[in-house]
């Protein structure tokens, strides 16, 4: 079953599109989001492409993407803590040039303890602007 609003038109289905940048909105999680290409934009039927931040001392809630895979590249900041597993069990560190993959139904958290605002590019085969996440808030008080 598709969804016709997000599909496109059958003439429009065979022409390049070039998307403005618009507004950003906080995330259920907390990060920033700015869309770029989505099915709201674009017309996109598999592909999310856009900016997500962190501000600075500032942390996402623990939380999972059920349908969906994650792909980011850090382009400024400082040192991310990404916090991941069952029972968030794995900190890394991401930094400016690092990329990032979260599986599909993996819980995780970013923290940014740093005075700067934290910049990604991502990706993700999920083409909502508002995509589909599962707050984990029984996990929030593992992250110190």
């Amino acid at each position: 079953m598709t969804n016709e609003a997000t599909q496109p038109k059958e003439s429009e289905a065979f022409l390049a599109r070039i998307v403005r940048a618009g507004g950003s909105h906080v995330a259920r999680q907390g990060s920033v989001y700015c869309s770029g290409v989505s099915a709201e934009s674009a017309g996109s039927t598999m592909l999310w492409l856009g900016t997500i931040s962190l501000p600075a001392g500032r942390r996402t809630g623990a939380h999972r993407h059920e349908g969906h895979e994650t792909a980011l590249l850090m382009t400024a900041g400082r040192d991310i803590e990404i916090w991941s597993g069952a029972a968030l069990e794995r900190c890394e560190t991401i930094r400016p040039g690092d990329y990032l993959f979260i599986p599909a139904g993996v819980p995780h958290v970013a923290v940014n303890r740093s005075s700067e605002d934290a910049e990604f590019l991502g990706a993700r085969n999920d083409p909502a602007a508002n995509e589909s996440v599962v707050l984990m808030p029984e996990l929030d008080a593992i992250v110190p």
